[in-house]
């Protein structure tokens, strides 16, 4: 049986398995350095979380960082290291944050989603701008 890489079955597994996905910019606001990246969407995680590659390209070192201990799904508690500050852009909005270095794919959680005032819309497997307020985010304060 021929090896189909991840590549490959990651479109059918999206549609199949219901993941969001979206396009995002991560800017180091230190080096000015910034790129694209497609963001697993995930309301049920808390942080931004960004793989080892994509903080070095960004150029953090991260034996100079500082580091936070995390509570994984699985329940297993593990220290990772800790990156900012970051500005992250989606459509006509942004927040400035700090971001864990954990994983194999960059993931959005509920934070920089409620800071940039988007909506996950699970039946389309997209996010957007709250349409109710389209022009300037807005957030509770209460």
């Amino acid at each position: 049986m021929k090896d189909v890489g991840l590549e490959v079955l990651e479109p059918w597994m999206e549609e199949i398995m219901g993941l969001t996905y979206a396009n995002i910019e991560i800017e180091n606001l230190f080096t000015k350095r910034g790129m694209e990246v497609r963001a697993l969407v995930d309301s049920g995680s808390v942080f931004l979380t960004i793989p080892e590659h994509v903080a070095v390209q960004l150029g953090f070192d991260l034996t100079e960082v500082s580091t936070r201990e995390v509570v994984l799904a699985n329940a297993h508690r593990q220290e990772v290291p800790m990156i900012g500050p970051l500005r992250v852009k989606f459509g006509n909005r942004f927040c400035d944050l700090s971001a864990l270095v954990l994983g194999d794919e960059p993931l959005l959680g509920a934070v920089p989603m409620e800071m940039m005032d988007l909506v996950l819309h699970p039946a389309t497997q997209s996010i957007t701008v709250n349409p109710a307020s389209p022009y300037v985010p807005v957030a509770l304060a209460k």
